[in-house]
C-alpha cells in the first residue's frame, strides 16, 4: 500500500476541514455535519458491493477509491486518521 497518497489525502482533508473552502466538495460534507458523511460513507459502500456483483475490477477500484476517500473523511470529522485504524488492525493480528 502506498502510505504516502494516504497521508497526503488526509492532509488534504484536515486543511479542507481547517479553511472551508466554499468551493470545496470536502468542506461542503463537513459543513453538513455528521449525518451527511454517514449517509455518502454508506452509498460509496454499496456502490462498492454493487461493483463486485457485477464482477466489473475498473468499477470495483474506482468504487473503491471513493469509499476510502469517504472514510477518511469520516475519520477526520472525529479527530482520527487511518493510521488509527491501521493501530486496531495490528491489534487484532497480534491476538490471532
Amino acid at each position: 500500500m502506498n502510505d504516502k497518497v494516504i497521508k497526503h489525502l488526509e492532509e488534504i482533508i484536515k486543511l479542507r476541514k481547517k479553511d472551508m473552502p466554499k468551493d470545496s466538495y470536502v468542506a461542503k460534507l463537513f459543513k453538513k455535519g455528521k449525518v451527511k458523511i454517514a449517509n455518502k460513507l454508506g452509498e460509496e459502500a454499496v456502490e462498492v458491493v454493487s461493483a463486485f456483483l457485477a464482477e466489473s475490477k475498473n468499477e470495483i477500484l474506482d468504487e473503491s477509491a471513493d469509499l476510502l476517500f469517504h472514510l477518511i473523511i469520516l475519520l477526520e470529522f472525529n479527530d482520527l486518521s487511518i493510521e488509527d485504524v491501521f493501530k486496531v488492525l495490528e491489534k487484532r493480528m497480534k491476538s490471532d
